[in-house]
C-alpha cells in the first residue's frame, strides 16, 4: 500500500482512454462520410442536403468534445473527470450520427 501523499502511477490507464476517444472519433468519421456519400448519391434533394449537413454539424460536436477530452488526457497530470455535460454531449453526439445514417438509408 502506498502512503496516502504518494505519487500515483496511473500506468497505461489514461493512455488507454486516449486511444479509445481516437478510435470513437475515427467511427464517426466513417459514418459521417458515409452518411454523406450515400445522400448525395441518392441526389441533391432537401432532405439529403439537410442529412447531410446535420451529420456534418454533429460530427463537429463530436470531435470538439472528443479533442478537448484527449488534451485532458495527454496533459500527463492526472485527468480530470469527464464532465456529465461533455459526456452528455458525446453520447448525444453517437446517437444522432447513427440515426442520421439510419435514416438516410431508408
Amino acid at each position: 500500500m502506498s502512503a496516502p501523499g504518494a505519487a500515483r502511477d496511473p500506468g497505461l490507464q489514461p493512455e488507454r482512454t486516449r486511444l479509445a476517444w481516437r478510435r470513437t472519433t475515427l467511427s464517426c468519421t466513417v459514418a459521417a462520410v458515409l452518411a454523406a456519400k450515400q445522400a448525395l448519391r441518392q441526389g441533391s434533394s432537401p432532405f439529403a442536403l439537410a442529412a447531410v449537413a446535420l451529420s456534418a454539424l454533429v460530427w463537429l460536436g463530436f470531435l470538439a468534445v472528443a479533442h478537448r477530452r484527449i488534451q485532458t488526457l495527454s496533459d500527463g497530470a492526472r485527468p480530470r473527470v469527464l464532465a456529465p455535460r461533455a459526456a452528455l454531449g458525446a453520447a448525444a453526439c453517437t446517437v444522432a450520427l447513427a440515426a442520421f445514417a439510419v435514416a438516410i438509408l431508408f
